[in-house]
């Protein structure tokens, strides 16, 4: 019974342990797609990227699956590499610079130059889920003014001709328009979200006027009602004194 119990509890063990070396063997690859921005795109259609080792400097893919992901994402050029399907094979391999956008998605989003109908779909940068910002592709500098000239708008080139990760880094930058002319190549900062403008408070409203009341004042009380007392009664005694003088002549009169 107790050896039941020991193998049983070694079983447990071993498995726990088997799943901890599991999750530790799928973390870094976790961490490689959030590292490198390793996504599989799908091509309805053909569209053209840049190539720095074909004749014309870019390279069409045909419609089916591809994987994208970035050799280089510690600096502020990223190298750009796409696979094939099963990521056997470097199609091309690509220099890309900032391009930023105010809202990301949570999905892959690939943007295109907008070239006129007829003319093939030139990719213009790549965004990874949740990213808000994207690698934008530098094309050859004559297929960068062939672009320009189809969109009215300048367009990121370099001018090298090299396989290597750090030729491609250190190449030089340049805008060009539909003319052919060029000037240098600056990153444009990131934009800041638009906030709304404060709505400004109201007035507040005038407080009410208060009419204070003044109270009527009564003169104090201190004169005393004696003196009119008095008043009277000596009225009284002097009409008395009247009548009993008038009496006392009548009757004199009389007698």
């Amino acid at each position: 019974m107790e050896t039941k119990i020991t193998m049983k509890y070694f079983r447990s063990i071993g498995s726990a342990a088997f799943a901890c070396a599991l999750g530790f063997a799928l973390l870094p690859s976790l961490r490689a797609d959030e590292w490198n921005k390793k996504t599989t795109i799908t091509v309805n259609e053909p569209v053209q990227v840049p190539s720095c080792c074909t004749p014309d400097h870019t390279i069409t893919l045909q419609p089916g699956e591809y994987v994208i992901a970035l050799v280089d994402s510690l600096s502020d050029r990223h190298i750009v590499r796409i696979f094939d399907k099963n990521q056997e094979h470097v199609i091309t391999t690509i220099l890309a610079i900032p391009n930023y956008r105010l809202q990301p998605t949570d999905k892959t989003v690939i943007q295109f130059w907008e070239v006129p109908a007829g003319h093939t779909k030139a990719i213009r940068a790549w965004f990874y889920p949740g990213d808000n910002f994207g690698q934008e592709f530098a094309y050859e500098k004559k297929t960068a003014v062939e672009i320009a000239a189809l969109v009215k708008t300048p367009v990121p080139a370099i001018e090298v001709e090299t396989k290597e990760v750090e030729e491609l880094k250190s190449a030089p930058v340049v805008v060009v328009d539909e003319s052919g002319a060029t000037k240098a190549f600056k990153a444009e900062p990131a934009p800041q979200p638009v906030v709304a403008a404060a709505q400004p408070e109201p007035a507040p409203a005038p407080a009410p006027v208060v009419v204070a009341q003044t109270p009527v004042q009564t003169l104090p009380h201190t004169a005393s009602n004696m003196p009119l007392v008095g008043l009277i009664g000596l009225l009284s005694l002097g009409l008395f004194a009247a009548m009993s003088t008038v009496s006392r002549r009548r009757n004199s009169s009389r007698g």
